[in-house]
């Protein structure tokens, strides 16, 4: 494993341990230079492809969906953990599929779903990204729809 801080291939395993909710291996490591970071290491049970919207194809990313949903959750209370049981429930549902080709409106959709019962905040964000809104109408249309935010 290369050091992110410099670069060089000389790192050792310090700590190995399964996450909690069992998908992953997570690894702290240390290298010769000192520093500390943590890996992780998943099964990948099947090489997914993801037809975007204009057609185009490519390799899921599981860094990509976890960076869109980290953004969404940005300053929100919710700890790294939870994030990453969300990002691996939502990958383990793309992968039961069974399902070479997934389209990002299938993905975007369970991203949406989790989210809404997550945090209703990050749930808006994201929905704002991926919706695409064009204008502010748009946008107060959709949060009218939310119960969430309706009036009791």
């Amino acid at each position: 494993m290369i050091c992110s801080i410099c670069k060089k291939g000389e790192t050792s395993v310090v700590d190995s341990r399964p996450t909690e909710d069992g998908t992953a291996i997570r690894r702290r490591r240390l290298c010769v230079c000192g520093a500390r970071f943590t890996t992780f290491e998943r099964v990948q049970f099947r090489e997914i492809m993801v037809i975007k919207k204009n057609g185009r194809k490519s390799s899921f990313d599981r860094d990509k969906l976890s960076k869109s949903i980290y953004i969404a959750l940005k300053k929100r209370p919710i700890d790294t953990e939870t994030a990453e049981k969300f990002i691996s429930k939502i990958s383990r549902s793309l992968e039961e599929l069974g399902q070479s080709e997934i389209s990002t409106n299938t993905i975007g959709t369970m991203v949406m779903e989790g989210l809404k019962e997550l945090d209703p905040v990050a749930y808006v964000r994201f929905a704002s990204v991926y919706r695409n809104f064009r204008e502010e109408k748009d946008f107060v249309q959709f949060v009218d729809k939310l119960d969430v935010y309706k009036k009791r």
